[in-house]
């Protein structure tokens, strides 16, 4: 019985792990996985860290447009490699899968550019995540936040906003 308590408390602990995506999730539930019992699970509740206290600066196509053209800023777009090839990417972007931007930006730089082909953003610079509308980026900011990057943007419109936008230009 006490081997089994523990075993549900430690799926608890490492659902809290998991669940802590980046900076601000973790899990308290005080029924079944604690207790064993058919209670009604308590709620999630978040617990902010102060590397995650920033939101997001949400940019806009002519601040990305603009960054891509002086060069003075780092885009990281988070689709899987297979949606870039199918559907396009912005000009100088790098590409780091959502699931591996946590790892990816942990790493040393000479590491980076080698697996990603770009160079790693440093903890101050100007980095801006995109995907395909906004919502994988989001979480690719809040795992960069996590790590300690203060100048986190976020390109809500991602690659739909700027594909329509660049083709729209080049038609007019």
């Amino acid at each position: 019985m006490a081997l089994n308590a523990c075993c549900r408390l430690t799926r608890c602990v490492l659902r809290a792990v998991e669940n802590r995506n980046g900076a601000v999730r973790a899990v308290a539930s005080r029924s079944r996985c604690l207790y064993g019992h058919g209670g009604v699970r308590t709620a999630l509740w978040k617990r902010t860290f102060s590397s995650a206290d920033q939101p997001a600066v949400l940019v806009t196509y002519e601040q990305v447009k603009k960054l891509v053209v002086a060069g003075t800023g780092v885009v990281i777009d988070v689709r899987e490699p297979w949606e870039l090839r199918e559907y396009g990417s912005i000009p100088g972007s790098i590409n780091v899968p959502l699931g591996q931007v946590n790892a990816a930006l942990q790493l040393k730089p000479e590491e980076f550019k080698e697996k990603y082909g770009g160079e790693m953003p440093s903890h101050g610079e100007c980095l801006v995540f995109t995907c395909l509308a906004g919502v994988r980026s989001q979480k690719a900011v809040e795992a960069a936040q996590s790590l300690g990057y203060s100048n986190v943007q976020h390109y809500q419109g991602g690659w739909e906003e700027w594909a329509k936008r660049e083709i729209l230009r080049t038609k007019v």
